[in-house]
């Protein structure tokens, strides 16, 4: 190598491919730089464009305090728009760059044409993915924030596509669920909750004092200023729902807004413990309790113990 570049036929090999190399620099900085400089100063504009759509959206979103679903269809329709946008302005901007360097893209598309018909045929589950997908928006089966139940899993939507669905549950575990395994979907956030609370009495309270404490507890809850906007409904005390031997089971419905029924049960539970023990009611003992009568003592009153079986 050295010996050839002392050559005069070597010095011109090399003379002319640094010639070439700076020719081709000098064109990259002339023709090719500033182009490829705008195609990504477009990119970044068009993507803060689409921010800001999303962004507006959520914040929109935000702004639904009384209408949880239409907040959830704004959160849905922004993080489809995100996802979609940012494919199409990265294709595009691909096909761009490949325009500046002089290659050219259509066997690439002719190429890729051909391949996805050779991977198509092996991944269907794909296709069933954003097809069902597809389905669950047009439907309007679920959107984010609301809570639902999919594919046994149950939780709050965090994020929706057309491949896939992402659940966050109560212990903080993200699931990701493809479309295509969702099969049914219980949607626990749409228009309205039942606050439903099963009491165990025991057999010796009187039904009728027992349905009117039950009665009247429920209603000093729907007219409490903190939970009066969130009970849409007069409660229900449906009565005696069932009995297991001394163990009486009584219903109580309240229906509420959407995912908000837990606080209104604790408030009924403890205002229930409260009052039974006010007026002197027992609370019922499961009927796969045993109980057993002894006396240490044949002057003492006789000692219940309850044992579980």
């Amino acid at each position: 190598m050295l010996l050839l570049a002392m050559t005069p036929q070597g010095e011109h090999i090399f003379k002319t491919i640094g010639q070439d190399w700076s020719e081709d620099v000098i064109s990259f900085f002339h023709d090719k730089l500033p182009k490829l400089a705008v195609v990504l100063i477009l990119f970044f504009i068009m993507q803060r464009v689409v921010l800001f759509f999303v962004k507006g959206l959520r914040q929109r979103a935000d702004q639904q305090v009384g209408n949880f679903h239409r907040a959830a269809q704004l959160r849905t329709m922004a993080s489809i728009i995100r996802a979609t946008a940012y494919g199409l302005i990265l294709f595009i901007s691909f096909l761009q760059v490949l325009n500046i360097f002089d290659i050219p893209y259509q066997p690439l598309l002719a190429s890729a044409g051909i391949l996805g018909v050779g991977i198509g045929l092996g991944a269907q589950s794909i296709f069933k993915d954003m097809l069902n997908g597809v389905f669950i928006l047009m439907e309007d089966q679920y959107n984010v924030g609301e809570t639902v139940s999919l594919a046994g899993l149950k939780g709050t939507v965090e994020d929706l596509s057309l491949r896939s669905t992402r659940l966050r549950d109560g212990d903080g575990t993200l699931y990701i669920i493809p479309n295509s395994q969702i099969a049914t979907v219980s949607n626990l956030s749409r228009d309205f909750s039942v606050a439903s609370l099963s009491v165990s009495v025991d057999a010796s309270a009187n039904p009728d004092t027992v349905m009117a404490v039950l009665r009247k507890l429920a209603t000093d809850i729907r007219q409490d200023s903190a939970f009066k906007d969130i009970t849409i409904s007069d409660p229900e005390v449906l009565g005696i729902n069932d009995i297991r031997g001394r163990e009486i089971i009584y219903l109580i419905n309240t229906r509420v807004r959407a995912n908000q029924r837990d606080g209104v049960l604790r408030e009924l539970r403890r205002r229930i413990i409260l009052a039974f023990e006010k007026e002197g009611i027992p609370l019922g003992i499961s009927s796969n309790m045993l109980v057993v009568q002894q006396k240490s003592d044949p002057t003492a009153p006789p000692v219940q113990q309850t044992f579980g079986t």
